[in-house]
């Protein structure tokens, strides 16, 4: 019995190996290649400029991301609620290699840990497409390196933040309960503590996405059996994760309600800027197809003074196009796979950003910093676009002949700003 225990630890780790890592050589070379990519990007930011990290700035230097506060603290408990772990063992390995020192050495460690993750993000991207969907080779790598190109990866691939792991955690937890769903199969209550933790614990609002797939297990609402073992399994894991929230708030959970009220305060103020505008170019938009930049005057309230970049609204007519043009995919690919409960898994997972965002306001002004919790939906959903009219040779070539079209203007733009983004680093972050 021992043995065969043995041996059943010894499969689970494997297949465990081969969900998170690339399994093929096709996948370690979309994975090196990702890699290779973000990390000359990251490199050169990181070793020639000091906006990734420092010491003197502790939030908003670049698109209202919080790196310092975020790598030193884990930030605020009410929002990354066990954030502060994670982010002490990223920031102890990236000092073991600057020898204690937050020099050009710490913040190239940050950004490649950074592109490991995006990196990583990337190949899951592939495997959903290739192994939940089954698409050809052809159109997967048309959706993967269109979303390669998205702001949101390109930018994560060397900011040290939350946003950056919860979209692996994310993208790595929707593959594998997908995996899971195929097979008939429940999702393990470790799976959902392990899930519950990585993925709550960075972000707190987050954490409901974890259970969305239970509702879509096999007969889980006609078998009270196993009505029963979901909600055990829901709550071992939500027991696990408050356990280890209230140990670090020593269990005072009034200061989590406090402090909670306060950040919602803080950062759902109406701005100046039309709503609808605010959700198509920084909500939406943002997180695929940067807009132009403002620069303003900041300071860390001990007089040091900094250039602080932000994202304005589009200014012209095309990337509205561009935004529309990917909302009726995304609606189309909803309407043709309504009853597809991969679909709505996705759809439900959305919603709860949309509602968080744009209905609650909860961030909207600066929400093109939140892609990593909701933007991997898109090029999922044009995955099943795709698959919706396998049969329909016409159809497919339209879809593709479009979505390539949208990615030889995304490529263009982005390149085109992440340009000025270097202008503004030499200007001021030498």
């Amino acid at each position: 019995m021992p043995k065969l225990m043995t041996l059943n630890l010894k499969q689970k780790f494997t297949d465990f190996l081969k969900t998170v890592f690339p399994e093929t050589k096709f996948e370690l070379f979309l994975f090196l290649l990702f890699l290779t990519a973000y990390g000359i990007l990251g490199t050169v930011i990181a070793w020639d400029y000091r906006i990734i990290f420092d010491n003197r700035i502790p939030w908003d230097a670049y698109f209202s991301f919080d790196n310092r506060a975020i790598v030193m603290t884990g930030g605020g408990f009410e929002r990354h609620p066990l954030a502060n772990y994670f982010f002490n063992w990223i920031r102890e390995f990236a000092l073991l290699f600057s020898n204690g020192k937050k020099n050009e050495t710490f913040r190239l460690v940050l950004a490649w840990c950074s592109n490991f993750a995006v990196s990583l993000s990337l190949v899951q991207i592939y495997k959903y497409l290739k192994n939940i969907i089954t698409l050809p080779k052809k159109i997967s790598l048309l959706i993967l390196f269109f979303f390669a190109f998205f702001s949101t990866p390109i930018l994560l691939s060397f900011t040290p933040e939350t946003y950056t792991y919860t979209l692996l955690f994310l993208v790595l937890f929707n593959y594998y309960a997908a995996l899971k769903i195929r097979k008939e199969e429940k999702i393990p209550a470790t799976a959902l503590a392990l899930a519950a933790v990585s993925i709550g614990g960075l972000t707190i609002t987050n954490i409901v996405k974890v259970y969305i797939p239970l509702l879509f297990e096999k007969n889980v609402f006609k078998n009270w059996r196993k009505f029963g073992n979901l909600v055990l399994r829901v709550l071992i894991s939500v027991s696990v994760f408050v356990l280890l929230f209230l140990y670090r708030l020593d269990f005072k959970f009034l200061n989590f309600l406090n402090k909670s009220g306060e950040q919602y305060e803080k950062f759902s103020n109406p701005k100046v800027t039309p709503i609808w505008d605010m959700i198509a170019s920084w909500f939406f938009g943002g997180n695929m197809l940067f807009s132009g930049f403002v620069i303003k005057d900041y300071h860390n309230k001990k007089g040091f003074q900094y250039k602080a970049l932000f994202m304005d609204v589009y200014t012209s007519w095309i990337p509205y196009v561009f935004l529309g043009v990917i909302l009726i995919l995304i609606l189309w690919s909803f309407a043709k796979n309504f009853k597809n409960k991969f679909v709505q898994i996705l759809i439900i997972s959305f919603l709860v950003d949309i509602v968080i965002h744009c209905v609650l306001k909860f961030g909207l002004h600066t929400s093109y910093i939140y892609g990593g919790h909701f933007i991997f939906v898109v090029p999922l959903l044009f995955g099943w676009l795709f698959y919706g009219y396998k049969d329909s040779p016409k159809i497919l070539s339209f879809l593709y002949v479009t979505v390539s079209v949208l990615f030889f203007y995304l490529t263009i733009n982005n390149v085109f700003r992440m340009a000025e983004f270097f202008n503004f680093l030499e200007m001021y972050y030498r």
